[in-house]
Formats: structure tokens, C-alpha cells, sequence
């Protein structure tokens, strides 16, 4: 190796300065054999470039110098621009304002350089950083290439341990696959050799920085986790060493080293210092302008990939400040939600902990966790704690004091930017949280469906929250069933459904959900202290930030409360209904020679009964008939409506008189004492005649008149309303009696028809009505009835506001199957 190696190349001051400054440093360090220094002066390369290209807008040389004389051997990075006017702050003149927005580039060259600094000149200026070669690169390249080092805790015993090898082309297909590889997964190599490997691994990457399969296949060299698909459709957590060959780019092969996850001890290297490691994405953190979740996601996935810790998590306090969620996480989280046992995690902490092994001090926090070594550092900003990082470990004793002190480092760095970002996002959550519910109180109010509230549900959390939700409802007896699944592609709901319990065995938050790429999670429906169900959505994210569990919270107890008012509205509805259909007949009595037709559609919406009402039943020789109408609409109204069509049935089954029937509901009417209670009512009864017809005898209490339409077309009043029911004691009631004869047509109406208004103008205003009977000579009963109804309906373009009742009896033309 020459004793001073340079390497030099310039640039147009253009956004695409940066990318050139990184792919010219990966290749010089990479035949200069520095892999080992390539990120770290890659994101100070990219800093110092991007920050000439802002300032400066010139031409920029970049040059790297390696000097393997000094003592020790030293990188150096060089960035030339032509503005020597524009001056450099320094990284102390930046940390007396940490609100600042900019500048934080140097303080990145200061945290992972070893020396740093800037040259003038009359026509240029040079930013200069400098890192040393502790670790020579002879003596890397061999660390790099023993990768058998174990650490000292032992994950899972050696006697499991399978350590499968694959060799893939340039393309992405499996050209060898050992027998390790056939025991770790199941295929055989006949049916491994020739598939592309992207069938083969599950790939699934997360935020700014995951690399797709090809991308990281095209790396020299990547260690980390990936899921294999074994062969009977199980996905297997592996842990993958991967180094790629040189030559052509047709000629390179990448392989693969596998062992089970529990097994990745054998491949995982030494943990580098976390400090450096984490130094490689500083800049994302303090600088880069991102999404409040995916920068907490950004920091949980650095410090958990450079500490070598099986989870590692963001934790921010939660309303109070007295107890702390899970913001973010990487690695095995384990879908964790909401806020976590206090623990070691409580508002006085102002120093790093470390904890060797949870289960001998704190079992629900290692439950939560589903971990048993942790190191964790508080964020501070004022004095108050706002959070914490936090690393996690499977096994006892995996971490260290050097460990907890880079974490605090880190904590230092992020609180600040972390802080000022999360006001602004609670801010801006706030507003969506209450734009949220008040989107799902709109959409839910007024519905008292159960089916169509689980619906609505569903669909309101996806896609905006999760990839798919299911919803389970609980009835009145316990059971509980799927009522509904909503996939952000539909075409998977088909699937969804298939995949889930459609009956739980067991209480829902001890169900076994299906596994699958989603994290699933449940969510009761409680209100009341009564369970109605739950929701159980599946999201891509590995953990549930805080805020999100805090709405999600909030909308079951929402839909819990549009259930429990669904439910008590369908108890109170099929009561109603079975006690409305009761003051109703429950069919009309065939009369023969005769044709009858009713229309009946009360006032309330819903209901099914109101103040009108008919009855048509037979007594012995003949038939009667009765239409009404009370005082009113609604319940009320329907009470008398019961007592008096039920009256009347009784008295005429007992073969009272017509007359006698209104005196003796009078007399009914009078003793309930429910004054302004009155009651209109026609009654009559019909009796058959040998040449057809009938000999109809009626009364009118205070009715409507019934009309009579003749067979020429003709129409007649029949009877003159009387004093109405309920109004005086001693009032006496006549009837009248006429002979209803083949083809001639009674029509008997309520009010709801005659009084039928637009503006000022009434159906029945110059004989209406009797006009419009007029026209239906030669008609069916039903026929009369609809033109009656639809001339009610269409008289105005407002609804109806009263019940309407009509009955219509028509005459046949001979008598068939008289009764005597």
C-alpha cells in the first residue's frame, strides 16, 4: 500500500451533487479496502457537499486523501467551494440556539469525525474532516470475515443449530441450496434450485431507509433478519449473512448464509461502538424534514440495529406525563399498544438503567416486553423527562454499562427535535382526532342497526388506520360472532373472513389470531360495563404509536354506545311492533258477494299503528264493519284505539245494535276520564241479500260521511255524522239503512283523506272527494282504494302529517257462496 493515497473529482453546484459525492467516496474506499469506514464518511461526505450546494452554489472538488504513514493512519475528506465569503458557524455557536433548523451538519462532522475544520483562501473555501484508522484495514477486512464469533449468552442450544447456504445469480435465482438449508426450511434442493429467491423470503422493509430484496442482494456484504417461507407456508424468522462475489455485474453471485433466529448468534458480528453505528443516520434525525412517525420510527429502527438488541423502542409520556407509551419500535415488538407498567420507566428518572434480568424484578413489564435484558436512557428537555429509548433482549445479560451510556448520548441528541416535533404533532393530532370522531359520531348517529354500525366501523378504520378490521358483536346471551370484515382490498375480504373465527371458542382477548404480515390487535367494545363485541384490526406497522391507541380508544366506546343504543331501540321496537300489530286485525273476514279493500298508513314514521283504525269481522248471519278515528296520533292515541276496536268487536259478537255499540263506547269513553280524548268512528253491518248485494245498516259518530257510488256513476252521502264519542253522556246515536246493490261501491274514509291540505286548499274543498269516487266507476275495490290513496298522496308535495284510513266495499254482480 502507498504510503499517501489520493483520489480527486469535481462537480456542478447542483442538486445532484450529493449523489455523485456518495457513489465517487463508496468507490474509492471500497478499492482503498476502508468497507468498514464507507457509511460513516458516505453521510459526511453527503453533509458537507449538501451544505456547499445550499450556500455556497458554485463548482465543488471533492478530494480523499488516505495517509497509512501517520500515526495512527488517517481518512481524509476534502470539499472545496469558490464563496470563501460565506463563513462556517461552529458547532458551539449552534448549541447556544437548539431550535435551530440548520447548521447541523457540522455537529455531525464534530460527533463522528476526529478532527474537523475550514481553510480560507483569497477565491475558495475548504471544509475539511478527518477520521482515524484505529482499526487497520487489513485488520477490519479480517473481522469482517470471521464471522463465527459467539456471544456470551448462548440464545438456543448448538445442538439445533442448522446453518443453511444458498447461492444466487446476478438475477435473483437460486443456483445451489445445501442440505442445512432443506432441515432449516423444508425445501429440497430440486425444488429450491431454479426459483428466484424473492419467492422464497418474505422481504419486508420499513421507512426511508429499508432497501428492497434486489437492493440489498446488490450490497458487498449485509447481516440482518429477513422470514423464509418454509415449505408447508410457515414463515420462519432467520437471521441472514450475505456477501456478494466480485466480477462483471453478469458474473457476481450472492451468498447466503441462514440460521434460525434464535440461532443468529453465529453470525452476528461484535456489536460496533453504538455511538458511531448510530452516527450513520444522526443526520435524518436532526435535520432531515420527515413525518413525526416515521422519525420516532427512524430512531427505534438505529438504535436497534447498532446496539445488536432484539427490540428497541421510543417511549413518550402520555397525558399527565406520569406514564409512558410506545411511540415506535423495531425489531421483535410484538405489536405492543398502549401505556406500559411504570417500572423503570417513571417521570424522576434523570439517568440510564440497565436491568440484567426483568423476570426477577418486574414480570408484567417482561411480559409487556416479552424480554428479559434492558437498557434504556430518559429524554430530557428542561428538566423533564419526555421520554425514553429503550433496547430489549430476549436473553438475560446482553447488555452493558458502555451500551447504557451511548443510549443516554443518543437520548441527548433527539429529545430536543423530538419534543418540538411531537407538540406540533399532538397539535395536529388533536384537531384529526376530533375531526375523526366527529366524521364517526355523523356517521353513526341515527343508525340503530347492529349489522350496518359493524359495517360502518370497519370501513371507518381502514385504510385510514389499519389494513383490515373485523368487527365481533355480543348479544344479549353472551354469544359472540363475526359480524363484519372490511379489507383495504376488497378483493380480500373473502379470505379475511375465511381466516378469522367466525364464532370465538374463547373470550376474545385470549382468541389465537390468525398469523400473517399484519400485526393484529383488539380492541373492546365496552360501554356500561357491558361488553358488545370487539374490534380487531391488522396493521403493516409493527407497533401502535400512542395517539393512535388513544383514538382507537375513544371510537370503540363511541361505536359501544351506538350498539347499546342499537340495542335498547330494537328491544323497544320489536316490543312496540308486537304490541301495535295487536290493535290491528290480524286479516279481514271474507265476505262472499262482497269485495272489500283497505289502506292503512299511520302518521309516525315507524309505526305501525296510530289514532285511525278498521276492523271488518263476521257475526253469525253478517258482517261489520268499523272505521275510526282518535283524537291525535301517536301512542297515545293508539291506546284508545285499542280500547275501541276491541269494544266494538265484543259488543257487536254479542249482537248488540249499531246504535247500541256507539252508546255503550261512549259510555267507555266517558269513564276512562282521558280528557280531549275523542273518537270519530263509522260503524255498520252488512247483511247478504238473495239477488245480491247487501242491506247495510250504519252509523256516524262524528265521521266522516261514507259515500255510496251508484252503478250510473252516481254518489250519495249515506249517513249524517252524529255527535262524536266521548264528548257528552247522555248523547243518543240512530243509524241509517240503505241496500248496497251489485256493482255499487262504499267508500269510507278518515279525515287523514278529506282533510288532506295544500296551502289552503283541502281534498275534499267543492266535493273533492265524491269527484274523484265518481271516476272509479266500473273499478275493483282495489282499484278504488289505490286511485284513493295515490290522489291523497300526490294532492301536495309535502308528506302527509295525519293517519290515513279508507275502507271500500263493493257490490258483485250475483251472490256466490252466501252463508245463511
Amino acid at each position: 500500500m502507498d504510503t499517501t493515497r489520493v483520489s480527486s473529482t469535481a462537480f456542478d453546484g447542483t442538486p445532484h451533487a450529493p449523489a455523485h459525492a456518495r457513489r465517487f467516496i463508496r468507490q474509492v474506499l471500497g478499492e482503498w479496502r476502508l468497507n468498514h469506514l464507507t457509511e460513516d464518511a458516505v453521510l459526511l461526505t453527503s453533509e458537507l457537499v449538501t451544505n456547499a450546494v445550499l450556500h455556497a452554489g458554485t463548482g465543488i472538488e471533492l478530494t480523499c486523501r488516505l495517509d497509512v504513514a501517520a500515526s495512527p493512519a488517517r481518512l481524509e475528506i476534502e470539499v472545496d467551494d469558490h464563496r470563501p465569503g460565506r463563513t462556517v458557524p461552529t458547532p458551539e455557536a449552534m448549541s447556544t440556539d437548539p431550535a435551530r433548523t440548520s447548521g447541523r451538519g457540522l455537529a455531525l462532522a464534530a460527533m463522528l469525525a476526529d478532527a474537523w475544520g475550514v481553510t480560507y483562501t483569497r477565491t475558495a473555501k475548504r471544509v475539511w474532516v478527518r477520521m482515524e484508522l484505529t482499526d487497520g484495514p487489513d485488520h477490519q477486512e479480517v473481522m469482517v470475515g470471521t464471522p463465527g464469533l459467539a456471544p456470551a449468552t448462548v440464545a438456543a442450544p448448538i445442538e439445533g443449530l442448522h446453518v443453511g447456504v444458498l447461492l444466487a445469480d446476478a438475477d435473483g435465482t437460486v443456483q445451489s441450496w445445501n442440505s442445512e438449508a432443506e432441515h432449516l426450511l423444508g425445501w429440497t434442493s430440486e425444488q429450491a434450485v431454479g426459483r428466484p429467491l424473492a419467492d422464497l423470503v418474505a422481504w419486508r422493509g420499513h421507512g426511508p431507509y429499508a432497501m428492497s430484496l434486489a437492493g440489498t442482494l446488490s450490497l458487498g456484504r449485509w447481516r440482518g433478519e429477513a422470514r423464509m417461507r418454509h415449505l408447508d407456508g410457515r414463515l420462519i424468522p432467520v437471521y441472514v449473512s450475505h456477501v456478494r462475489s466480485r466480477g462483471g455485474p453478469q458474473d457476481r453471485r450472492s451468498i447466503w448464509m441462514m440460521v434460525a433466529g434464535d440461532h443468529r448468534y453465529v453470525l452476528t458480528p461484535p456489536a460496533a461502538p453504538l455511538r458511531r453505528e448510530a452516527g450513520r443516520r444522526i443526520k435524518d434525525l436532526l435535520d432531515r424534514d420527515m413525518p413525526f412517525a416515521e422519525l420516532l420510527d427512524t430512531i427505534a429502527r438505529i438504535v436497534q440495529t447498532s446496539s445488536g438488541g432484539d427490540a428497541a423502542y421510543v417511549l413518550l409520556a402520555a397525558e399527565g406525563g406520569d406514564r409512558f407509551g410506545v411511540a415506535a419500535g423495531a425489531g421483535a415488538t410484538a405489536g405492543l399498544v398502549g401505556v406500559l407498567a411504570a417500572g423503570v420507566f417513571g417521570p424522576d428518572g434523570r439517568t440510564p438503567s440497565m436491568i440484567d434480568d426483568l423476570l426477577a424484578g418486574d414480570v408484567e413489564l417482561a411480559q409487556q416486553l416479552r424480554a428479559r435484558s434492558l437498557a434504556c436512557a430518559p429524554m430530557s428537555v428542561g428538566g423533564e423527562v419526555t421520554g425514553y429509548i429503550v433496547v430489549t433482549a430476549a436473553q438475560p445479560g446482553r447488555f452493558d454499562q458502555e451500551l447504557t451510556v451511548s443510549l443516554q448520548h443518543i437520548a441527548d441528541q433527539v429529545a430536543v427535535p423530538v419534543q418540538r416535533e411531537r407538540l406540533a404533532e399532538r397539535e395536529r393530532a388533536h384537531r384529526g382526532r376530533l375531526s375523526f370522531l366527529a366524521e364517526a359520531g355523523e356517521l353513526l348517529a341515527g343508525v340503530h342497526d347492529e349489522e350496518l354500525i359493524a359495517a360502518l366501523t370497519a370501513q371507518l378504520v381502514v385504510p385510514k388506520i389499519a389494513t383490515w378490521a373485523a368487527v365481533y358483536l355480543t348479544d344479549l346471551a353472551g354469544m359472540t360472532r363475526l359480524a363484519h370484515v372490511w379489507h383495504s382490498e376488497e378483493r380480500y375480504n373473502a379470505n379475511l373472513r375465511r381466516s378469522l373465527p367466525a364464532i370465538p371458542r374463547t373470550a376474545l382477548n385470549e382468541v389465537s389470531w390468525p398469523v400473517g404480515p399484519e400485526t393484529v390487535l383488539s380492541f373492546p367494545l365496552l360501554t356500561q360495563g357491558r361488553s358488545h363485541g370487539a374490534l380487531v384490526i391488522g396493521r403493516s406497522e409493527p407497533t401502535l404509536p400512542l395517539e393512535l391507541a388513544d383514538l382507537l380508544a375513544d371510537l370503540c366506546r363511541l361505536v359501544a354506545l351506538n350498539l347499546h343504543t342499537a340495542m335498547l331501540y330494537a328491544r323497544q321496537a320489536t316490543t312496540s311492533r308486537v304490541l301495535q300489530r295487536s290493535l290491528l286485525p290480524m286479516r279481514v273476514a271474507p265476505m262472499p258477494g262482497l269485495e272489500s279493500a283497505v289502506v292503512y298508513e299511520p302518521a309516525e314514521e315507524g309505526a305501525d299503528v296510530g289514532g285511525d283504525f278498521y276492523d271488518l269481522f263476521t257475526v253469525s248471519d253478517h258482517w261489520c264493519f268499523a272505521l275510526g278515528d282518535v283524537c291525535g296520533s301517536g301512542p297515545e292515541a293508539a291506546a284508545v284505539t285499542g280500547l275501541a276496536r276491541h269494544a266494538v268487536r265484543l259488543l257487536a259478537k254479542e249482537h248488540y245494535t249499531v246504535a247500541d255499540i256507539l252508546d255503550r263506547l261512549n259510555q267507555a269513553l266517558l269513564e276512562e276520564g282521558d280528557d280531549g280524548r275523542f273518537l270519530s268512528l263509522l260503524c255498520g253491518e252488512l247483511i247478504p241479500l238473495p239477488q245480491g248485494g247487501a242491506l247495510c245498516t250504519i252509523a256516524s259518530a262524528g265521521h266522516p260521511p261514507p259515500l255510496l257510488l251508484r252503478a250510473d256513476g252516481a254518489v250519495d252521502t249515506v249517513a249524517a255524522p252524529q255527535l262524536l264519542l266521548g264528548v257528552e253522556a247522555g248523547a243518543r246515536f240512530y243509524v241509517e239503512t240503505f241496500e248496497l246493490a251489485p256493482e255499487e261501491v262504499l267508500l269510507c274514509v278518515t279525515d287523514g283523506v278529506t282533510e288532506r291540505r295544500d296551502g289552503d286548499r283541502l281534498l275534499d274543498d267543492d266535493d273533492g272527494l265524491s269527484a274523484l269516487l265518481s271516476t272509479c266507476r266500473g273499478l275493483s275495490a282495489h282499484a278504488v282504494a289505490e286511485r284513493v290513496r295515490h290522489a291523497v298522496e300526490t294532492f301536495a308535495q309535502e308528506p302527509s302529517q295525519d293517519d290515513v284510513a279508507l275502507l271500500v266495499i263493493k257490490a258483485a254482480t250475483e251472490l256466490r257462496g252466501v252463508r245463511p
